[in-house]
């Protein structure tokens, strides 16, 4: 009676059997122990225990599968391979290895509550029964298989079918000898019968850009910043200082043949800086690994893996080490709302709609071209909530700034009629994504509650600053653009006009305490034809400075925590371009220096002055003194503190005119002293001011009980403490 084929041969060979440890490796039995191993191209496969020759396999099939019987016990031996071409290979057998994974994590991921899932899927140098080498895990649910190919096997998926760990989804395998620095991919067999060569989602490090293969990483770097972390987790940043230099790594500065600093010389210049402008904290625009520059980041490919231009893992975690040892915080642009469509990453993993949508008019960005992540999905939100996690545990970060958030609430953003849809109220909101939002705020906050969540959120969507358990979103900070845009819209206006327009200067009072605002002059502000900040200022140079001066000062001091984008503080001219550095030679203008020279005092004024922070997050902490006095262009108002009586009144002229006894009601009977004129002659001003020191008369004005007559420069902001 003939023995019918074991059908596992033809599916190995076919690149389809799922489960290859239970055929190929060592299996015991009554007469010994079989051994098969699966080398295509090879010319004889020898089996060594103790490093002697234990056994010889043959070859039972010719696509290159070899068998044999053996009386040794093997509880640990070798392949020796040879080809016909002379080469000859010793290696530890994959097959000979149990799962790396367990039933719990398998369980956790499954079902979306895996918070560090990175610690289980990619690659991850170990050793096993004293064998060194790498554990691949891969999430494919619809692969009819998954194979690991890389330099280590001559990128032949044929020699390393993964195994599959049930119905979870996930493959494995541990590759003996396989260490840090090896470049891979997986092999992927669609349901479809397709062919696709895929970098892993989990990739730690990745090739320089425009290549994309996979780096096993081993993290070797040993942070230094030990107080800084045990004083963050008790961080209260709604009534702390916060001021936000926004950067992009590769323009902020360059080398002298133009190239861009690493993250090491990024980490020390930067630090150097922040701490002599008086920045509490660097927002980097997104680091995770993308493949277009031009993109700035803003579409991800490996969220896992800090981009290769500016050099590895360990060198971005020293950026942060410096930073931190430095006092200055870190915060990184995160982006879980769309991915590129590159066939190598993340779209169509599986050979399906397996991270986005199917359906485009839910799977797709019509904006950017990109894909929509399935939100619903419990692996897709387990893979994005674990990866906040890596980016805040594993590098230090201390905050996130979630761009494009508008864009994850509304299932019709940026879409026409038909184009959408509804969801299974009949509405427009992405419940699916409202759900993750509060999901990931929860988790993070509950975790890291002194780390910042900042909501890029462009729309008047309500409470997305406010916790979960009080029907918000969750988020810590929420970026004021109604406040950008009206104020930019004024100090882009003649002042001959801006009375018509006083209601754009004056309107973000009316909301300032609805969310926990952040006012942003970011990068978007700059870019596609918008011109820089200095530029969209009206009148002649002179003007156009005193005008800046005066949009930071009055920024500065109204409520809410401040970021400024990386050129914003020397007045640079052009439009940015992530292609060269901001142009540092302006300082050699005194014009220019002048700004810098102001943003550096405004951040070390009010960093001094709690009555500028200390009751940020309340109505409590402000008034108006006269909010309408169009006629002359002037606004004028004071802030308070928790405990300290003092306060510090602002007042703006942004007309051209110059105001002398221009009487102002104060809250107090002072003195206050003018620790701000952005008139300066040291910023470019033409020094006008009050001597340094206002006297208050018990004469009631504006409603207040004190008052004082002053000088108050043209295209200028005071700021009067006491």
């Amino acid at each position: 009676m003939t023995t019918a084929p074991d059908p596992r041969i033809q599916q190995l060979v076919r690149g389809e059997l799922r489960d290859p440890h239970s055929y190929l490796g060592r299996h015991p039995g009554a007469d010994g122990v079989t051994v098969r191993a699966f080398r295509p191209e090879a010319s004889e496969v020898l089996v060594l225990a103790d490093g002697e020759t234990a056994g010889k396999l043959e070859k039972i099939h010719p696509s290159g599968l070899f068998e044999g019987v053996l009386d040794a016990p093997l509880d640990s031996y070798e392949l020796q391979v040879q080809y016909p071409q002379g080469k000859s290979f010793t290696l530890h057998d994959p097959y000979a290895f149990l799962p790396t994974m367990g039933d719990i994590d398998i369980h956790l991921a499954s079902e979306g509550s895996h918070r560090r899932l990175w610690e289980k899927l990619g690659a991850h140098e170990r050793e096993i029964d004293g064998v060194p080498g790498t554990s691949f895990a891969v999430w494919a649910p619809n692969a009819r298989s998954v194979r690991v190919v890389g330099d280590f096997n001559s990128w032949d998926g044929r020699l390393c079918p993964m195994r599959s760990l049930g119905s979870s989804g996930i493959w494995e395998l541990f590759i003996p000898g396989v260490q840090a620095g090896a470049f891979y991919k997986f092999e992927l067999i669609s349901a479809d019968g397709r062919l696709i060569l895929k970098t892993d989602p989990f990739a730690f490090q990745t090739e320089m850009p425009p290549q994309h293969a996979a780096v096993v990483h081993r993290p070797s770097y040993e942070f230094g910043d030990e107080m800084w972390m045990k004083a963050r987790e008790h961080k209260e940043h709604l009534n702390a200082p916060i001021s936000v230099y926004e950067v992009h790594l590769g323009s902020w500065r360059r080398t002298p043949d133009g190239e861009p600093l690493g993250y090491r010389d990024l980490g020390e210049q930067l630090a150097e800086y922040c701490t002599e402008m008086g920045f509490t904290h660097v927002e980097v625009l997104p680091v995770a690994e993308h493949p277009f520059g031009g993109s700035w980041g803003y579409q991800v490919s490996h969220y896992f893996a800090p981009t290769s231009r500016y050099g590895t893992p360990d060198d971005f975690k020293a950026m942060i080490d410096t930073l931190h040892q430095a006092g200055i915080g870190i915060i990184v642009d995160w982006v879980p709302a769309h991915f590129p469509r590159d066939e190598w990453a993340l779209a169509e993993f599986d050979g399906t709609a397996l991270y986005e949508h199917a359906d485009p008019r839910k799977g797709a960005h019509p904006d950017w071209g990109t894909l929509v992540f399935n939100y619903g999905r419990n692996e897709v939100r387990n893979f994005l909530i674990s990866n906040a996690l890596y980016w805040l545990e594993e590098f230090h970060v201390d905050g996130l700034r979630v761009d494009a958030v508008a864009s994850m609430l509304y299932l019709d953003y940026s879409r026409k009629q038909g184009e959408w849809i509804p969801n299974e109220y009949g509405g427009r909101e992405n419940l699916e994504a409202i759900a993750f939002m509060k999901e990931l705020n929860t988790v993070v906050y509950g975790e890291h509650p002194g780390v910042l969540m900042i909501a890029e959120e462009s729309t008047a969507w309500p409470g997305v600053s406010r916790p979960v358990h009080l029907g918000g979103l969750g988020f810590g900070f929420k970026w004021n653009m109604g406040w950008m845009h009206d104020t930019l819209d004024y100090f882009s206006k003649e002042p001959v006009y801006r009375r018509f327009h006083h209601n754009n200067l004056t309107f973000s009072l009316v909301y300032a305490w609805s969310e926990n605002f952040m006012l942003p002059l970011s990068h978007d502000e700059i870019v596609h034809g918008k011109g820089s900040l200095i530029n969209k200022m009206p009148g002649d140079r002179w003007q156009q400075l005193a005008n800046l001066r005066s949009l930071y000062a009055y920024m500065w001091a109204h409520p809410g925590k401040n970021l400024l984008f990386m050129g914003g503080e020397i007045a640079q001219e052009r439009e940015w371009d992530h292609d060269r550095s901001i142009d540092w030679h302006l300082l050699d203008d005194p014009a220019h220096g002048g700004i810098q020279h102001l943003v550096a005092d405004l951040n070390k004024t009010y960093k001094g002055i709690p009555a500028l922070w200390e009751l940020d997050g309340s109505p409590d902490g402000f008034r108006w003194i006269d909010a309408n006095d169009a006629d002359n262009n002037v606004v004028s108002f004071y802030r308070r503190g928790e405990e300290d009586e003092r306060h510090l009144v602002c007042i703006a002229n942004l007309s051209p005119v110059p105001r002398h006894g221009f009487r102002i009601g104060l809250p107090s009977s002072g003195p206050y002293q003018e620790v701000l004129n952005t008139d300066a002659e040291t910023y470019g001003g033409t020094n006008i001011g009050n001597m340094g020191e206002v006297a208050p008369e018990h004469v009631a004005w504006h409603g207040l009980e004190h008052s004082a007559l002053i000088t108050i420069p043209p295209l200028a902001v005071l700021w009067l403490y006491g």
